[in-house]
């Protein structure tokens, strides 16, 4: 296994306890550091491991992260459909 695939499976981890614990703001502090070191984590798996292997990365960050995700989906619907007449 990488140094890639190993600080990815970490990351995992550390977002997995993360959760765990309670907060009062809703993990969001959390959720943009573990976006702003999983990214740069991300493309370094894709790089060193190739494509397939950074997809299925990509699949478990994104399901660690969904709710970030889905709030990004739903911004980019809302600036891309024309606004009802």
């Amino acid at each position: 296994m990488t140094l890639s695939l190993t600080l990815a499976c970490l990351w995992v981890v550390v977002a997995n306890v993360i959760a765990m614990f309670p907060s009062k703001h809703s993990h969001w502090p959390a959720a943009y550091g573990l976006i702003a070191v999983g990214v740069p984590l991300l493309g370094w798996v894709t790089y060193q491991n190739g494509p397939w292997i950074g997809l299925a990365v990509f699949a478990a960050g994104a399901s660690t992260l969904r709710w970030p995700l889905l709030y990004l989906w739903r911004w980019l619907k809302r600036q891309f459909t024309p606004a009802p007449k």
